[in-house]
């Protein structure tokens, strides 16, 4: 429960109102006084409400295998920046990279900034790098990234939904045979994704086609590898793919071509997250669009909520839903 002003009076002796201006360091209370004040406050366990002005938006980079070279993370601070803005906040940034000297050092700093409300991009986090933030005193939210714990608010793609839709659209293009192509570095994004590919052929009764499910890194040079790998031991190729994002489809979609396999006269191909490079591959890339920057404004208006209204102890996981983009790597079977 929390300590008030009046506990303090009753439990000091002092008036409330001398007991207010020890608290907040007002001149006409005498030090021997105000020092009593504060020593029996911090026994009681008040804490002193502080005026957030800023918003402090902290990336934490886990490894560079999604967030190193993907567009979408530029336009969800864009639209952190933009919401601040608009609400009168100033919003200032840190980087937290796993793999620096440093990383400990700079997670102190950031757990123990209690001047600011926090929004954590957890796309690269998995369970045990959300543990030392249970410490954070603060307001935070994460931005497409959760805990299953949910100790935390989360802003989060449909990731289920969206991937279970896609292969959905291609069942209904005549596909049967539809493939996944698989990060090897399984963010829960990826994670949730895979649990829709499965439940859209599960609804169908259909089954991933033997050697379908294809694992390749998340970069573009690495998931060009990894499906060139594949293709060398001359696998029969299912009629169609989902990818977990757009840079994986791309990737694989090189070595395709490289290997003369004509997409989508031969595969189509599905990709996640619309980025700019997949309006102008050839063929042009279907994909599942993410609102980017509306997400980064979600998450600016619900961790100020925490702010406005202290008293509100929910947590809550909130999904964006994303929207489907059809172009030209998909054909539909007759």
């Amino acid at each position: 429960m929390k300590v008030s002003i009046r506990q303090i009076s009753q439990a000091t002796g002092f008036s409330p109102a001398t007991v207010s201006n020890a608290l907040n360091r007002k001149r006409g209370v005498n030090q021997t006084t105000s020092e009593k004040i504060i020593r029996a406050a911090e026994k009681l366990g008040y804490q002193q409400d502080k005026e957030v002005t800023k918003i402090k938006f902290v990336t934490y980079r886990k490894n560079g295998l999604i967030i190193d070279n993907s567009q979408i993370f530029p336009a969800m601070i864009e639209g952190v920046e933009r919401q601040a803005k608009a609400l009168g906040y100033e919003t200032i940034f840190s980087h937290l990279n796993r793999e620096a000297s440093n990383f400990e050092y700079c997670l102190q700093e950031v757990l123990t900034d209690s001047s600011c409300v926090l929004i954590l991009l957890g796309t690269e986090m998995l369970h045990e790098d959300y543990l030392p933030f249970h410490k954070f005193k603060g307001h935070m939210i994460i931005l497409d990234g959760w805990d299953e714990d949910m100790s935390f608010d989360g802003i989060l793609i449909n990731n289920t939904d969206a991937a279970c839709n896609a292969v959905e659209y291609l069942i209904k293009k005549g596909h049967r045979e539809i493939g996944y192509l698989r990060g090897d570095y399984r963010i829960k994004g990826f994670q949730y994704r895979e649990y829709g590919y499965h439940r859209a052929l599960q609804r169908h009764g259909l089954s991933s086609p033997p050697d379908g499910i294809v694992t390749v890194g998340t970069q573009l040079e690495s998931s060009y590898e990894g499906m060139r790998r594949y293709l060398e031991k001359n696998p029969k190729l299912p009629t169609a793919f989902f990818a977990d994002n757009d840079v994986i489809a791309l990737g694989v979609m090189k070595a395709m071509q490289e290997k003369g396999i004509e997409i989508p006269a031969q595969v189509s191909i599905v990709g996640f997250d619309d980025i700019n490079f997949g309006t102008v591959s050839v063929p042009a890339l279907t994909t599942i669009h993410v609102f980017k920057q509306e997400m980064g404004e979600v998450a600016v208006r619900r961790v100020l909520d925490h702010v406005r209204y202290s008293d509100s102890k929910i947590k809550m996981k909130i999904q964006v839903y994303t929207e489907f983009t059809e172009r030209d790597s998909v054909r539909e079977l007759l």
